[in-house]
């Protein structure tokens, strides 16, 4: 496993806990949006590269002051050896959350059976066009659909989340997403913010206006529980 970062404290990446961010390096998918290129298509800084020991000092350190450690990445169930991490993390007493795009659904019902996780945020992508972006044959729909249900259904804490840009949406494709979701306990809508991504030309323009937001709110309301905004 590659750990490209550490974020030592974050209010915002697990919800209503104090967590610290370990950032995994690859990712099988080539999203125009991303905002972590480093951890997708540049070549890894090695100087910046992270042993999962050094990770787990820290962590040592931080018992009784964080409640949890958010994994991201990338897409972290691309390494083999992320369950024997998360172990670890959770052997100190951690909360431990997940953040996939769902294409590994064996991975991800292996990690719930074993009770190491506490909570799952899955990106979901729009349309199956989107899942043939990937390296090495690209993101097989079906998975998606598995990891979905998996989820839905694991008895822990979860949300989805899709980040809405123009050229790729429009606002009714909150429609098409939903209607994969349905019955959701938490959908996160994400507008296009700009800034380093892995296409440099995008720009404001990709950006919903507040109007569109709130339609797209009203809309997926009819299929999710609760439908929270991220300008």
């Amino acid at each position: 496993m590659i750990i490209a970062g550490l974020e030592k404290t974050t209010l915002l990446d697990y919800p209503d806990r104090i967590a610290a961010v370990v950032f995994t390096y690859g990712c099988n998918l080539r999203c125009p949006y991303c905002h972590n290129p480093e951890l997708v298509i540049e070549e890894v800084n090695k100087d910046s590269i992270l042993t999962e020991e050094y990770v787990l000092n820290f962590l040592r350190k931080r018992v009784g002051k964080l409640d949890g450690v958010v994994i991201t990445g990338g897409e972290p169930l691309l390494h083999k050896d992320i369950p024997s991490f998360i172990k670890k993390i959770k052997d100190l007493g951690f909360l431990v959350k997940l953040d996939t795009n769902g294409s590994y659904p064996k991975k991800l019902k292996s990690l719930i059976k074993d009770g190491l996780l506490d909570y799952i945020d899955m990106d979901v992508k729009y349309r199956d066009e989107l899942y043939k972006q990937g390296i090495n044959g690209g993101m097989k729909v079906p998975n998606i659909s598995e990891s979905i249900e998996i989820i839905m259904h694991s008895g822990i804490e979860y949300s989805f989340r899709t980040t809405f840009v123009k050229s790729i949406h429009t606002v009714k494709s909150v429609d098409e997403i939903c209607k994969m979701i349905e019955g959701a306990n938490t959908y996160y809508i994400q507008n296009f913010r700009t800034g380093k991504t892995i296409d440099p030309s995008l720009d404001s323009s990709f950006s919903f206006s507040r109007k569109e937001l709130k339609e797209m709110k009203d809309r997926a309301s009819h299929y999710v529980k609760k439908v929270i905004i991220r300008y």
